[in-house]
């Protein structure tokens, strides 16, 4: 339901260059069930998901539980620091929609791209 500001490509080469140094990590994207995507790594593929609130994990074990009775897949729960826990997409792109900075909040490439597109609108 959400409203993006940037096409999937775009979002994909973003996310592409904020892990350029992460040797361990490879951006995908896929159409479809994300069970289906994490078994067509192996048979002991897992879900990372990461939590901000409690509320988070009411709809998060939800979808865990859902993932495993489809496909037997595991989900495996990481909570936020709190130094990040405030932070959402949507939060950023109301605060700079508004003129606030998110210098920090986001890779500076991303805070470009971010005010670029704004200043397109």
């Amino acid at each position: 339901a959400k409203q993006p500001l940037f096409a999937l490509e775009e979002r994909v080469a973003m996310l592409k260059e904020a892990c350029s140094g992460m040797s361990n990590v490879t951006v995908v994207t896929f159409r479809g069930l994300l069970v289906d995507l994490a078994r067509s790594h192996g048979d002991d593929a897992v879900i990372v998901k990461g939590l901000r609130a409690v509320s988070d994990y009411e709809y998060e074990i939800q979808m865990a539980q859902m993932n495993h009775r489809l496909a037997g897949v595991e989900t495996l729960f990481m909570s936020t620091s709190p130094r990040w826990s405030f932070l959402s997409s949507s939060l950023v792109k109301e605060v700079a929609q508004l003129g606030g900075d998110v210098s920090g909040l986001v890779p500076d490439h991303v805070r470009a791209a971010l005010a670029d597109r704004l200043e397109e609108r």
